[in-house]
């Protein structure tokens, strides 16, 4: 069976450093194409972020911080090639789908070989620099514990680091609560 990246989000970070976060759930390739031939210099606070540590999310063209280990049939490796091939011609300007399909192919093919020797479920991070003009990239992998000071199982064994709140958005003015005008 092929093993492909798939973005998972364990809290709601990547909705707020991300300019558009990837849906939990779909196929991902490391997306370092995004960033050829830019300098750091360019890159908007949120795109320094994405450039950084972000999987690209082949629906939504979207980041995701992490991404995990997961089986796919070849035909949804198919549709994720025809897929990331839609969104280059889309997004990036590729003359066509037949001209976007091989660099497309590339991009999944380098994911599948990002996965390959991993377990499935494992969870991969990616941190990207610059180095002398050139763009190196480190992957990481972080394994589930079995027990942990947070093992709840919707974690699956991984604890957060931050836990957020989404708030609701009611003006509330102090001064009055307080008695002051």
């Amino acid at each position: 069976m092929i093993r492909l990246p798939r973005t998972i989000r364990l809290d709601a970070s990547d909705k707020v450093v991300f300019t558009h976060a990837a849906e939990p759930g779909e196929w991902a390739v490391p997306g370092t194409f995004l960033f050829w031939g830019r300098s750091r210099e360019s890159l908007s606070r949120k795109e320094a972020i994405a450039f950084r540590s972000g999987f690209l999310g082949v629906e939504s063209f979207g980041h995701s911080t992490l991404v995990t280990v997961q089986e796919a049939r070849p035909e949804e490796r198919a549709a994720m090639v025809e897929g990331l091939a839609r969104q280059l011609v889309a997004h990036l300007g590729a003359p066509s789908l037949e001209a976007a399909r091989p660099a497309a192919e590339e991009e999944v093919a380098l994911a599948e070989s990002l996965c390959r020797a991993h377990a499935l479920n494992t969870l991969i991070a990616l941190h990207r620099r610059h180095d002398d003009g050139a763009i190196v990239e480190q992957f990481r992998t972080l394994k589930p514990r079995d027990e942990s000071a947070f093992s709840g199982a919707h974690l699956q064994g991984h604890d957060r680091a931050f836990h957020f709140v989404e708030a609701v958005e009611d003006h509330v003015d102090l001064f009055t609560l307080r008695g002051e005008d």
